[in-house]
């Protein structure tokens, strides 16, 4: 509908009028405002959660997949926290399925794309999501803690986006979990020289999260144990 609205306001080679611009416009920001709340919704039935991150490429049998797939069960049968992904393949799939078959909660926040993404097969419950940037919303919202696994761009935008919003309170300060310390070595080295050679980020910026070493499934439910709760 919203699409239609904005080709028929563009059609041709004559500028739109204001008229169907506001049209379009308003469709548009009613749906976004529709699926903000469906979305908050969504969330207030989980209120104790932890949501993971990482990469898609990462499958059945490696060792990250294995290893998220074995802590989120552990997650799941020692605090009864959901478990939340983007619901699709990777390590996303691999801590739903984990909390699935522990008799957890698994959450996925999936994303409609034109190459549809296939949610995974693990979920208790899902949302898909239009719009990108309401799905970010969703995942970084309110989880007691944010685990990152190796990933890609989108991991990245993720990971630096959370850490981001601690740094402003625009969210309580949780803990941001990375696991695996030779992959997260050169985005520390990173931090660290926004820190000491740009000055980009003030010193204590650098301690926003731990890395944790692949594994170490003791120290990470230790972290999650110990982390506040979210307000209801």
């Amino acid at each position: 509908m919203i699409q239609r609205l904005w080709k028929k306001a563009w059609k041709g080679n004559k500028p739109p009028s204001v008229d169907a611009l506001h049209r379009a416009s308003t469709m548009r920001m009613s749906e976004i405002a529709r699926e903000f709340k469906e979305t908050f919704d969504f969330i207030g039935d989980y209120p104790r959660s932890v949501t993971f991150f990482g990469s898609t490429r990462l499958s059945d049998g490696s060792r990250y997949y294995e290893q998220a797939r074995t802590l989120a069960a552990k997650i799941v049968k020692e605090t009864g926290y959901a478990i939340v992904t983007g619901g699709g393949p990777g390590i996303m799939e691999a801590a739903n399925r984990g909390a699935f078959e522990a008799g957890g909660q698994s959450i996925g926040m999936h994303i409609k794309l034109p190459a549809e993404q296939k949610k995974n097969l693990f979920l208790t419950a899902s949302r898909k999501f239009y719009y990108f940037f309401v799905r970010k919303v969703a995942l970084a919202f309110s989880a007691e803690v944010y685990i990152f696994f190796p990933g890609g761009f989108g991991t990245m935008d993720e990971f630096f986006e959370i850490a981001t919003l601690v740094q402003t309170s625009k969210i309580p300060r949780v803990p941001i979990i990375c696991i695996g310390k030779e992959y997260w070595k050169d985005v520390n080295d990173l931090v660290l020289s926004f820190r000491d050679k740009y000055q980009t980020i003030s010193h204590g910026d650098e301690n926003l999260f731990e890395v944790v070493d692949e594994g170490d499934d003791e120290r990470i439910l230790e972290i999650i144990k110990k982390a506040p709760l979210r307000k209801e």
